[in-house]
C-alpha cells in the first residue's frame, strides 16, 4: 500500500499541492484525475521522488520515503514499475533491448534469464514475436504495450502510468485500460494512473481520487461518481466527455 499525508508542493510562491492525503491500495486501479493546474501530475511526481514534497510524507508499506536518502530508496526503486505518457521508449534500441533495460541496469541476471524475462512480458502484453522491431516499426498502441512490458519486467509492486491513453484512438486505449487491469488484478500490484479519460475512468476506476485546486476535491469508485452531487466533479465530467465526444467526431 502507499500512503500519502498531509503533502504540499510549493514552486517558489505557486502553492501547486495543499494538503494531499490519501491510501493506493494493491490490486486496485488507483485512478487521480483532475483538470489542467488541479496538481495530479506533480502529486504522482511527489509519491515517486521526482519531486520532494515542500511538506508531509510519502509511505511504501509503511517506509517513510521522503524520510530516506538516495541509497534507502534504491531497494524501494527497483520495485516500482513506470509508464510514461509518450512510452518513452529508446529509439535506438530494440524491443527486447527496451524492456531488457532496467534489468540490465537493476539485476545481475544472465542474458539467458533477461531474455526469458522478456520473451514472457511480451507474450503477456500480447506482442510475441515483436522482439527485434525498433520503436519506429510500432503503432501507438504496441509502444504502449511495449512500455507496460518493460514497466513490469522487474516484477513491480507498485505501478505508476502516466495518461496512458494520451494519443490512443478509443478502441486500442480500452485495450490498453483493460490491460493494466488485468496485470493490476492479477500480480496484485499497486497501480497508480494519471488520466483525465472519462472512459477510462468508468471502465477501470476502483478507486479515484479527484483534485481541484491543489486539493483532494472528491474521493470514491467509478460507481459513485455517477451519484455524486460535487459540482466541481461534475462539471469535470461533463466538460471532459463533451471533449472527447467532440474530437470523435472530427
Amino acid at each position: 500500500m502507499i500512503e500519502v499525508r498531509d503533502v504540499y508542493k510549493t514552486f517558489g510562491e505557486n502553492e501547486v499541492l495543499k494538503g494531499i492525503t490519501a491510501q493506493f491500495k494493491p490490486g486496485k486501479n488507483n485512478l487521480i484525475i483532475g483538470g489542467s493546474g488541479s496538481g495530479k501530475t506533480t502529486l504522482l511526481k511527489c509519491i515517486v521522488g521526482l519531486h520532494e514534497p515542500t511538506k508531509g510524507q510519502v509511505l511504501f508499506d509503511g517506509k517513510d520515503f521522503t524520510q530516506m536518502n538516495f541509497e534507502e530508496r534504491v531497494p524501494i526503486r527497483k520495485e516500482i514499475g513506470m509508464l510514461f505518457q509518450n512510452s518513452a521508449l529508446f529509439d535506438s534500441m530494440t524491443v527486447e533491448e527496451n524492456i531488457m533495460f532496467p534489468l540490465n541496469l537493476f539485476t545481475e541476471q544472465s542474458r539467458a534469464e533477461k531474455l526469458e524475462r522478456a520473451n514472457f512480458c511480451l507474450e503477456r502484453v500480447n506482442l510475441k514475436g515483436k522482439n527485434k522491431l525498433f520503436p519506429s516499426e510500432l503503432s501507438g498502441g504496441m509502444k504502449k504495450r511495449v512500455g507496460i512490458a518493460r514497466a513490469i519486467s522487474m516484477q513491480p509492486k507498485y505501478l505508476f502510468v502516466d495518461e496512458p491513453n494520451s494519443g490512443l484512438d478509443p478502441k486500442t486505449s480500452i485495450l490498453i485500460d483493460e490491460l493494466i487491469a488485468e496485470l493490476t488484478e492479477e500480480y496484485q500490484i499497486t497501480t497508480v494512473i494519471v488520466t483525465h479519460d472519462m472512459n477510462s475512468v468508468m471502465g477501470i476506476g476502483d478507486h479515484i481520487i479527484f483534485l481541484h485546486g491543489g486539493k483532494k476535491w472528491w474521493e470514491g469508485s467509478n460507481k459513485e461518481i455517477a451519484k455524486t452531487d460535487n459540482k466541481e466533479l461534475n462539471d469535470f465530467v461533463f466538460a471532459s466527455r463533451f471533449m472527447r465526444a467532440a474530437k470523435e467526431k472530427l
